[in-house]
């Protein structure tokens, strides 16, 4: 036990620099395509190729439509006509209609706690929302914090396509918590319901059950991806268009 406890004092604590830095370590990401110009019939199949119709042509040129996307890689596994992808992780956009979110007060700004809603969620978004506790991401130097009661919560973070099981749940959850408050959905199922949603069982997405401020694609998005979707909720970053035939560019964060 000693000498485990003797390594951690000589290596220290490894937590990302974000958001005063950008993260540059390798496997941060997986990436998301890029829309743009490309020859039609390559646009033509990669539309065909994409299960969830997150890629449409419009004036000739490809869109990706990133509330949709599930990183399948279809558009990426033929090297003949392989879309480009980006490697960043600032994903977090404002919901379909939703207003940019402005800052209720200094203390929202200095703590934040989280009610976390699993509305169906296969795992995977809900596994990578857990990785912001671990010494890494650190969510807690930020001010963000996990409540398990609606009662104290800031923010409803949502993963899960809102089953129908959850629906009455999550209705609950929202309206016992205080204002000011912001609702997250996180993933591609929480956007848009992805493969299994709309359906009889699940809706299309958390925005036909709730009033959605923040959303963050990604099947699932990475940590570094829900940590900008929170900074941007609360008026810390600024948020990127989830729609563009073109990479969004990444908006310095506010002073």
């Amino acid at each position: 036990m000693s000498q485990w406890v003797r390594r951690g004092i000589q290596t220290g604590i490894k937590t990302t620099a974000y958001p005063k830095r950008q993260e540059t370590a390798a496997g941060v990401s997986p990436g998301l395509p890029i829309g743009g110009d490309y020859p039609a019939r390559t646009i033509a199949e990669l539309i065909e190729r994409c299960p969830t119709q997150a890629l449409s042509e419009i004036d000739r040129r490809l869109v990706v439509d990133y509330r949709r996307c599930v990183h399948c890689s279809r558009c990426r596994n033929d090297p003949a006509m392989a879309v480009v992808w980006q490697q960043g992780y600032e994903w977090a956009g404002l919901a379909a209609g939703g207003e940019q979110p402005e800052l209720p007060g200094n203390e929202f700004r200095h703590s934040v706690n989280i009610l976390v809603v699993d509305a169906g969620d296969c795992g995977a978004c809900l596994h990578e929302v857990k990785q912001l506790n671990n010494p890494y991401y650190n969510m807690h130097r930020l001010g963000f914090f996990i409540t398990p009661t609606p009662r104290q919560a800031d923010v409803l973070l949502v993963v899960g396509p809102g089953s129908d099981q959850m629906r009455v749940a999550l209705q609950k959850a929202y309206e016992a918590m205080p204002t000011p408050k912001r609702v997250v959905a996180v993933g591609t199922c929480a956007l848009s319901g992805s493969v299994f949603g709309p359906s009889f069982v699940s809706a299309g997405g958390i925005g036909q059950i709730l009033p959605v401020d923040i959303e963050i694609p990604g099947q699932p998005p990475p940590p570094l991806a829900i940590l900008h979707g929170l900074l941007a909720v609360v008026g810390r970053k600024a948020p990127v268009a989830l729609t563009s035939p073109e990479l969004p560019v990444i908006p310095k964060e506010r002073v």
